[in-house]
């Protein structure tokens, strides 16, 4: 078991924090939490031998506001284990980007997973994950990865995922506010790209700066902020599907 290790994470709804918590758990006594999502200028650099960054996949890509972050960071042949978590439906090439994104900062990847989380545009998919059967094959894969770095073994990570990488996720949509919203400001605060703002009464999003992260949605004490009635059942209609299947988190070693 490590002393400590640092988990960089960007979790607007709670699934890949979780994910990437239950990870860390299996490997470290101590673990430091840096939320990628904060509104913060700087990014704070790694201090441990080992980091891990875990980051949500949006339609087959990771959050250009996650690259942006990590970028800031200086690898300095640190090993990190990445960890791309999706909504039980694909994760494309965001593993590869993930990683790609954290070779060209100086880390050396010695351990990735593609996670299966609840959706957060549609909750019924991957409900409730990850769940029990996820944190016993999380665990073991944390374990795995210990005795990989305890025996200083260094096998080249190789990951699904195309580069060029595909387009990313650009709707100009952004979830609305219901009339019993309280303009309690917690949305506001929340949007990690300050999308959010209360002006003369009302809460106004851009749909320029919004990445339909569902933070807002997540956090509203109100359950008053809520995807378009239109988009949501087309996002129902396009992952109904997917209810019943159980994708199964991948491991690459």
């Amino acid at each position: 078991m490590l002393n400590q290790t640092e988990l960089y994470y960007f979790s607007p709804t709670g699934g890949t924090k979780k994910a990437g918590r239950i990870f860390c758990d299996g490997i470290a006594k101590e673990i430091k939490e840096i939320n990628l999502g904060k509104k913060v200028k700087e990014t704070s650099q790694p201090e441990s031998d080992l980091i891990v960054v875990a980051a949500p996949v949006f339609a087959g890509r990771i959050p250009e506001i996650t690259t942006e972050k990590l970028k800031k960071m200086e690898g300095k042949g640190k090993k990190a284990v990445t960890l791309a978590v999706y909504g039980n439906r694909a994760y494309e090439d965001a593993l590869l980007e993930l990683n790609q994104t954290l070779e060209g900062q100086g880390f050396q990847i010695v351990a990735s997973a593609a996670l299966v989380a609840q959706h957060s545009m549609a909750p019924e998919v991957g409900q409730g994950r990850p769940d029990e059967m996820d944190k016993k094959s999380i665990l073991d894969f944390s374990r795995r990865v210990l005795e990989k770095v305890e025996t200083g073994t260094h096998d080249i990570i190789k990951v699904p995922g195309n580069y060029p990488y595909k387009e990313g996720m650009d709707m100009r949509v952004t979830p609305l506010s219901l009339p019993a919203c309280s303009q309690c400001g917690i949305c506001e605060k929340i949007c990690p790209t300050d999308a959010i703002h209360i002006e003369n009464g009302a809460v106004v999003t851009s749909p320029e700066k919004c990445i339909l992260c569902m933070a807002c949605t997540s956090a509203c004490p109100e359950h008053a902020r809520i995807l378009p009635p239109p988009l949501q059942e087309k996002m129902e209609q396009k992952l109904g599907a997917l209810k019943n299947i159980r994708r199964e988190n991948e491991f690459f070693l």
